[in-house]
């Protein structure tokens, strides 16, 4: 298996684990020696990730992440994913960007859009 293909389901099982409701294991297997996130709302390393996870599944438990791409380029991992907080509800999309350094997520950048009950054409957000 080439690094690129590990380094996706790297990615995957970690953030899978993570918002499956485990994120402890997620950090346990998945995480480096630090964590560095770049989203302006959360602080860096896996405690606030753990906080982050703890919460937002406290206020959504039926939550479900969908992940729909997966794309890897060096050392970086990028996913497209449906995250749905509510059953019936239209949810979020997400464009996650992960960097890993030796198979492990040490770095995180998110773009989130709220996924609107209407479009102004037929093509869809995934």
């Amino acid at each position: 298996m080439s690094d690129l293909e590990r380094n996706k389901q790297v990615v995957v099982d970690y953030y899978e684990t993570a918002f499956g409701g485990d994120p402890e294991k997620a950090i346990a297997d998945h995480f480096g020696p630090r964590y560095v996130q770049h989203n302006p709302d959360a602080e860096d390393g896996p405690e606030a990730f753990t906080g982050f996870v703890r919460w937002l599944r406290g206020e959504y438990p039926r939550l479900r992440l969908d992940i729909k791409r997966v794309l890897a380029e060096g050392d970086m991992v990028v996913t497209h994913s449906h995250l749905i907080l509510e059953p019936g509800k239209p949810g979020r999309a997400l464009a996650d960007f992960f960097r890993l350094e030796d198979g492990k997520v040490v770095e995180h950048w998110d773009v989130i859009q709220e996924v609107p009950e209407a479009s102004a054409n037929p093509n869809g957000m995934f």
